[in-house]
This record gives C-alpha cells, sequence and structure tokens, in this order.
C-alpha cells in the first residue's frame, strides 16, 4: 500500500458520497437540514444507523480491544437491547408527541429555561469532544500512513477532511446523511467481512476451522464474574443499557435521524430492526479482533503499544496491497459518518437550542439560512481545534475516552430526562446547572478515590448510572416544596 494508493482510494470514495450528496440536495430547504422534510424511510435509517453508531472507534479501537478484554464488551452490546426499548417506548414516543425539533426542547416545557440550556450545553459538550475523538483516530492514520510521506502537517490533513464534510453537509444536512450513511455502512460492514476472509485464507484455515479456533481460544471468553473488574458482568449489561440510553435517545444526532422519520410507527421500526442487526455486527468486530490476535501469535508479530494500531498495522503492513486498500475503505467509511452527523446536529442544537432560529420571525428564509452556515462553519473549526489538541495528548485507546468522558457528560442529560419523566416535581430552575456542573465534580471525586473508599472496587462504564443520580438527588433536593409554587410554577 503506497500513500499514492491510499490516497487514490480516499478520493474515489470521497467521489462516490459527493454524487449521493448532489442527488440528495437538489430541493433541499431548512426542513431538509434538520429533520428531512419527515419523509426518510424507516428501514434506510435504521440501516445508515449502524454505521454512524459503530464510527471509527469500533472499527479500529473494539478488535484492538479484545486482547484487554476478551468478548466481555458483548454484554455491554447486550445492554443495549435494554437502552434501546426505553428509547422506542417511552423517549421516542415522547419526541413525537411534542412534535420536537431539538430534543433537548423538552426540558423547557419541562422545567425551564435554565434546565433547558444545561441540557443543550451538555450535548454540545459532549458531542464535540466524542466526535473530535472519533474523527482523530481516522484522520491520524491517514496521516501516518499518506502525509507523512509527503511531508504534509496534521493540520493540513484534518482541515481538508473537515472541509470535504462541511462541503456535502452544509445544505442538505440530516436528509443528505440519511443516504450518506447507507453507503458508509454497506462499504465498513464489507471491510469487516473481507478482512476477516483475507486473514483467514492467510492462516490456511477455512471459516470453520477459524470459528473453532477463535471459540477455543481465550479471546472468546465472555462473563467476567469478579466483581471488582471493570469487566464484570453486570457492571456491562448495566453500563450498556444506560450508554444507549444516553448516546443515542439523548443524543441530538441520533435522534434527529429518528425524528425524520415519517412517523412514529416508522421510528420505532427503525429502532428495534437496528438494535438487533447491531448486536450482530458489533459480534463481528470482536472476532475480527480475536482473527487478529491468533493471526499475530502464528506469525511472531510484536503487537504495537496502542490496541487501536493492531489492525491498521496487520492490514497494510503484512496482508498485501488488497487487504490494505479494503482496510482504508472501511476506514473512511467509518469516518465520515462520525464527522458529518455530529457537525449537523451541533449546528441544529445551537441554532435552536441557543440561537431560537426556528422562532425567529424577524429573519426571512435566506438570512436565517446564512446565520445557520455561520454556525455550521464555526463548529467546522472548533472540531479542527479539539481534533489538533487531542492529537498532542492521546495516550490510550479512544474508546476507553470516548466512554470515559461520556461518563462524565452525558449524566447529567440522563439524570435530568430521568427526573423530568419520571415524577411530577417542579425544580427551582435557576439551580439546575449547577447542579449539572457539580454532578460530574462528585463523580470524578468517587472515582479516583473508589479503591480505598469501597475496598478496591474500580469503576467502568457504570460511572455513566452514578452520575445520573447524582444529578437526580440534586434535583431532588431542590424540587419545590410548597404547593403555591408549585401551582404557579406549572401553570
Amino acid at each position: 500500500m503506497t500513500p499514492t494508493l491510499i490516497f487514490v482510494s480516499f478520493l474515489v470514495y470521497t467521489v462516490l458520497l459527493f454524487v449521493v450528496t448532489w442527488i440528495t440536495t437538489r430541493k433541499a430547504n431548512s426542513e431538509s437540514f434538520y429533520i428531512g422534510n419527515k419523509s426518510s424511510p424507516w428501514f434506510v435509517v435504521a440501516y445508515g444507523m449502524i454505521g454512524a453508531s459503530l464510527s471509527g472507534v469500533t472499527f479500529m479501537s473494539v478488535p484492538g480491544w479484545v486482547g484487554a478484554t476478551q468478548f466481555s464488551y458483548l454484554l455491554v452490546v447486550a445492554g443495549y437491547l435494554i437502552g434501546y426499548t426505553v428509547i422506542a417506548t417511552v423517549l421516542m414516543p415522547m419526541y413525537y408527541r411534542l412534535n420536537l425539533t431539538s430534543i433537548y426542547s423538552y426540558l423547557e416545557q419541562r422545567f425551564g429555561f435554565w434546565s433547558y440550556k444545561t441540557g443543550a450545553f451538555f450535548f454540545l459538550l459532549s458531542r464535540t469532544i466524542g466526535a473530535s475523538f472519533r474523527m482523530f483516530l481516522v484522520v491520524n492514520v491517514l496521516q501516518v500512513f499518506v502525509f507523512d510521506a509527503w511531508h504534509i502537517p496534521f493540520a493540513v490533513t484534518v482541515s481538508i477532511f473537515i472541509a470535504l464534510i462541511i462541503m456535502y453537509t452544509l445544505k442538505g444536512g440530516i436528509k443528505t446523511i440519511i443516504w450518506t450513511d447507507t453507503l458508509q455502512t454497506t462499504f465498513m460492514l464489507l471491510a469487516v467481512g473481507l478482512s476477516i476472509y483475507l486473514i483467514s485464507k492467510d492462516l490456511n484455515f477455512d471459516f470453520n476451522h477459524l470459528m473453532s479456533t477463535v471459540w477455543k481460544s481465550d479471546y472468546s471468553k465472555i462473563v467476567v464474574t469478579d466483581w471488582h473488574s471493570k469487566q464484570f458482568y453486570l457492571k456491562q449489561i448495566l453500563s450498556g443499557a444506560f450508554i444507549s440510553i444516553v448516546m443515542t435517545g439523548l443524543d441530538q444526532e441520533m435522534m434527529q435521524k429518528n425524528l425524520s422519520c415519517r412517523n412514529i410507527k416508522e421510528a420505532q421500526k427503525n429502532m428495534f430492526s437496528f438494535s438487533i442487526v447491531l448486536v450482530f455486527v458489533n459480534l463481528m468486530f470482536l472476532f475480527l479482533g480475536a482473527v487478529l490476535y491468533i493471526y499475530s501469535s502464528n506469525h511472531g508479530i510484536e503487537l504495537p503499544s496502542r490496541t487501536d494500531d493492531l489492525f491498521p498495522m496487520i492490514a497494510i503492513k503484512y496482508l498485501g496491497p488488497l487487504a490494505g486498500l479494503v482496510f482504508i475503505i472501511g476506514l473512511i467509511s467509518a469516518a465520515y459518518p462520525s464527522a458529518d452527523g455530529a457537525l449537523t446536529s451541533l449546528t441544529t442544537s445551537f441554532t435552536i437550542d441557543f440561537l431560537g432560529l426556528n422562532k425567529r420571525s424577524d429573519l426571512n428564509e435566506d438570512q436565517k439560512k446564512r446565520l445557520r452556515y455561520t454556525v455550521h462553519l464555526s463548529f467546522a473549526f472548533l472540531l479542527l481545534l479539539v481534533i489538533i489538541l487531542f492529537r498532542a495528548i492521546n495516550d490510550r485507546a479512544v474508546i476507553d475516552k470516548l466512554f470515559t468522558v461520556a461518563g462524565y457528560t452525558y449524566g447529567p442529560l440522563l439524570g435530568l430526562y430521568a427526573f423530568g419523566l419520571f415524577t411530577r416535581h417542579q425544580v427551582y430552575d435557576k439551580y439546575v446547572p449547577y447542579i449539572a456542573l457539580s454532578s460530574p465534580i462528585f463523580c470524578y471525586l468517587l472515582s479516583e478515590n473508589s479503591i480505598v473508599l469501597l475496598n478496591g472496587y474500580k469503576f467502568g462504564f457504570e460511572l455513566l448510572i452514578i452520575n445520573g443520580i447524582f444529578t437526580y438527588f440534586g434535583l431532588w433536593l431542590f424540587r419545590i416544596r410548597n404547593k403555591s409554587v408549585q401551582k404557579k410554577v406549572n401553570n
């Protein structure tokens, strides 16, 4: 795999993406950008969401993660099914009933102005960090294998990548992304399947032999019974359920795609079908990870210091040009959904939640469009800066960083929505930002001292749940107890 061949592959795929963009944006308007004119076929949304959910993080980090955690991540995925059921039966019906464009406007109706802004702020923070991590993972590979050879600085590489994303999302928004995600999901899954095939061929294993080898290896271990471990099975299942609720059901990017379906019934069909398929897709990635480690062991290959580098190293350096080409196409397919949906949802949230663009009667359509373009370009620049910063500080598997950060930033959202949905209490709205900011700090202190305080216990992804509980408890303490005040607020 020469740098030129990799770059040409990138260009060809990008051209194909722009063809889809041209088709979908010919009659696009503001409603197309925000909710796809509420005309997206549910099965297209479901299929495309697979690629959007996986992204470059799953493509590289999950296979590399198998060396340390075996198949225990599969229990997190099983927990997703619980979370997606809650989303389909509790959250989505509410979003459709209230006819929301931004899902955080629910908080304004339920609690008030400051709760609304707090929820939107935490989403903007979470999505900016998370999307930057995901994009960094992919762009860094292109930098190492292509642009370093041509002495092009990393900042220029990132700028090129983000400029391409701006070009195909600026006009069509969610309407374009619904269809480009289907293209990207297809190429990503083909890349995984072909990679497994090429490795098995190099090992002279037929598929049955490969399956048997993986199943008999230590990598196939799913259940960890040590409650001290971060991979303890109950932690994994519960964490998976709550991760899916906050990172899908309380996430503007993922819900924006669901809200583009014609009605709630189709949106629910999308969610249930997507969740079932996602289990098998994640199993494919874990299987690929085990195969990569078996291949390394059989060929005496020294493992890289960062597990994220295992898949690209073997695909590009050891399996020949075809495997390298398959990997690059799959990686590019994983990269674009990480960025396009994030940029569109960040623009949507800021223009609706902070600028109130949907309520601005003093602006005509052209003025609203120009303002939306300005916000879109501003967030693209912000993502550029965060990616460059992340490259300077990255020191462990990106997926671990992603979920750790999500545990701190999505936790307050979990607490806010849980309190709003499962109680009838109003709260003193002006105190909500302080409660939401305090919860992650308490969580951090608890996590850092848990070994001493909790007899050796180490927090994993369940930190997200604890964070939500802190927020919920804080809202309970600041609930309005005076019935006359409560009545006045409700009215």
